[in-house]
């Protein structure tokens, strides 16, 4: 029987979960007996890709605890497939198959990304290895160019200069390499010619930050994830140590490092991640009560397009006051007046657009800091500072903020923090299926969904571990970190970089931006996806808001099953896109928290059927073949793993040897 031949761009995390859900299905749907032919192409190793690649600093840390990190499904996963558990980060870590950078991990330590590059490397060796007879994968040490169709089938091709046949695609890349914004170029061009060092946005691991010399000023626009890495590298990295326990830190300076005057839009730190759990044996993220399919059915006759700011975000901001009020009412009675029912039909009547919704709520609280006013949780500095708010005075109410953020998220009588971190997931779900079911207008989806909304996100629930903050703050105190306050401009004048926030400003010879680039499809320089783009096969077109801003591309977009869409709407039947390039991705990653029914896990498993089960040009499925639950699934067999001379040879080539322990084997 002919084969069925796919090819996963990429081999991170997602490329790990879509072929273990390629092995978990291949015995209930599809038509039994036909031979699977998963080529999996990427540069780096497989399982782990390049972002949590081996290769990069063990001062590098991830930014969720080790008991939060699974790469396996569970019975909280709302799948069609079978579910095949595994361990999580941290039960690996105390079993016999660890590798030895893991020991001593408990469950509550925030692992290096060193570690997590083990524990995906053995994942890919279990999955890899425990496939059924009949699904194959081959991993292709090189990256894929170009993508073209032919005729029924598709050609990828290689930068060795070989091609794959295939019958599917999935682009699992990951985060996209990208030419400079114009801004970030104009900037890189005035450096270079004035003799200065600019470090544009990018992933920290990667950059080169030689130019940083030590004891200079560097301004440094950015304090999130990526902030945090390059205080990691800049500070621990060059020499320096620390002392002390919790948050009570003393920083000791190499005399290599140098020192970073920082701010952001904010101009404080992402929040640390929460140190409590309070939804314990509920999988998955909270249940919404506003933003639901059916409320936003009744809005423009549930298929016509919606505007965000008016009748989306209003929705977002109720449900995220309701978690965090309902939490309040359950789990701190003490510091609530009144009935939650009295407070929930108050909420539902206010006005979100002009502060009503806060003023309701104060009836029904004992305690100012239980309001829950969503401009004060996104822009906390703009109450307390203003343009001629001095330099030093700007310092300390930063630290103080830090320092306040510390405590709080520590501390289980703000539960309600949790209640609004766990919905915010679901909201982002709503906010995707927003996005691919096309109502959203681009500029919508580019300046609110993948651009305020994101942010918002990332702010509140992706900071990094409250040691982190801890060490800024001790860094702070050493004067290695410099605190300048938010809406910081970065501009070159006379020949120096300026970090300008109101009426504060520094001078100095260097400058980083301490961030990922902003998505925009338009500056992709992976030639696969840049190539798809310019030929109209993946959809990316320039954004411009009614104000006349210019918001980019945005993300690449998919559809409802995640196959991609083209440049005039249609949508490739065989090709398919996965992961944070796709507009509303969040939420979609590689891994989960297990027992959270994670939505990357629910997303690869529909992948993996549709991938098993649509029919291909010039074949036919029979439609009782489609899905038959009842199969009993193939016995589980070691893989057969070929090189990339096997790949062309027919299935049954006698030299094909099972090679159980050479699951890395590259073409």
């Amino acid at each position: 029987m002919t084969g069925r031949r796919i090819v996963v761009v990429g081999a991170g995390p997602r490329a790990l979960g879509l072929v273990e859900r390629l092995g978990a299905n291949a015995g209930v749907v599809g038509t039994p007996g036909e031979r699977v032919e998963v080529h999996v192409v990427d540069p780096h190793p497989p399982g782990t890709g390049r972002i949590w690649r081996a290769a990069q600093s063990p001062l590098l840390w991830m930014n969720s605890e080790a008991q939060d990190v699974t790469v396996f499904t569970d019975e909280s996963v709302t799948c069609e497939g079978p579910v095949v558990p595994g361990p999580s980060l941290s039960e690996w870590a105390a079993g016999p198959e660890a590798s030895a950078a893991a020991a001593g991990l408990s469950a509550r330590s925030f692992a290096p990304r060193v570690v997590q590059a083990d524990y995906l490397d053995w994942a890919w060796g279990r999955v890899v290895g425990s496939l059924p007879e009949a699904v194959s994968v081959h991993v292709h040490a090189s990256r894929a160019v170009g993508l073209v169709d032919r005729g029924g089938s598709q050609r990828v091709g290689l930068a060795d200069g070989r091609h794959l046949e295939a019958d599917l695609v999935v682009l699992a890349q990951g985060y996209l390499d990208q030419a400079p914004a114009p801004g970030e170029q104009r900037l890189l061009d005035v450096a270079a010619a004035q003799g200065l060092t600019y470090v544009p946005p990018g992933h920290t691991a990667d950059l080169d930050l030689d130019g940083l010399q030590p004891g200079e000023p560097v301004v440094v626009r950015g304090m999130g994830l990526a902030f945090v890495d390059l205080v990691v590298l800049l500070g621990e990295g060059r020499g320096g140590t620390f002392t002390g326990d919790g948050t009570q830190l003393t920083y000791h300076p190499s005399g290599r490092e140098p020192v970073l005057h920082v701010g952001s839009r904010r101009g404080v730190p992402y929040h640390a991640k929460l140190g409590y759990e309070v939804r314990e044996g509920v999988a998955g993220p909270a249940p919404l009560r506003h933003l639901t399919r059916e409320r936003l059915a009744t809005l423009g006759g549930g298929t016509s397009v919606l505007d965000y700011r008016s009748q989306v975000w209003p929705l977002v901001v109720l449900e995220l006051a309701a978690a965090h009020y309902r939490r309040l009412f359950e789990a701190h009675p003490e510091r609530t007046r009144g009935t939650l029912e009295a407070l929930e039909r108050a909420l539902a009547r206010a006005d979100v657009t002009n502060g009503e919704l806060t003023a309701v709520a104060v009836a029904h609280l004992s305690d100012p800091e239980d309001v829950f006013d969503i401009h004060r949780i996104d822009r906390p500095l703009d109450a307390v500072l203003h343009d001629g708010t001095s330099p030093d005075e700007v310092e300390r109410l930063v630290a103080e903020h830090v320092g306040h953020d510390l405590t709080r998220r520590a501390d289980p009588s703000r539960s309600s923090d949790r209640a609004v971190f766990d919905t915010l997931l679901a909201v982002y779900a709503v906010l995707t299926e927003l996005v691919v079911t096309g109502r959203l207008l681009d500029e919508d989806r580019v300046r609110h969904v993948e651009g305020h909304f994101h942010g918002l996100f990332s702010f509140l629930a992706s900071g990094p571990p409250p040691r982190r903050l801890a060490e800024l703050l001790a860094l702070h105190r050493a004067g290695i970190v410099r605190f300048l306050g938010p809406h910081l401009e970065l501009v070159i004048e006379d020949g120096a970089f300026v970090g300008r926030s109101g009426d504060r400003e520094v001078r100095a010879r260097a400058a980083v931006d301490a961030r990922l680039p902003r998505p925009d499809s338009a500056l992709v320089t992976d030639p696969l996806v840049a190539g798809l783009l310019a030929s109209g096969e993946l959809r990316s077109r320039p954004v411009t808001a009614s104000d006349g801003t210019a918001l980019g591309a945005g993300q690449l977009v998919d559809d409802a099953r995640a196959r991609a869409v083209r440049a005039d709407g249609s949508v490739h039947p065989h090709r398919y896109l996965v992961g944070p390039a796709v507009s509303g991705s969040v939420g979609a990653g590689g891994f989960s928290r297990p027992r959270f029914n994670g939505p990357g896990f629910r997303q690869n498993d529909a992948v993996a059927r549709d991938l098993l089960t649509v029919a291909l040009a010039g074949r036919t499925t029979p439609a009782h073949l489609i899905s038959s639950s009842s199969h009993r699934p193939p016995r589980r067999a070691p893989v057969h793993v070929r090189d990339h001379d096997d790949a062309h040879r027919p299935q049954h080539d006698p030299r094909d040897t099972p090679r159980e322990k050479d699951h890395r084997h590259a073409s």
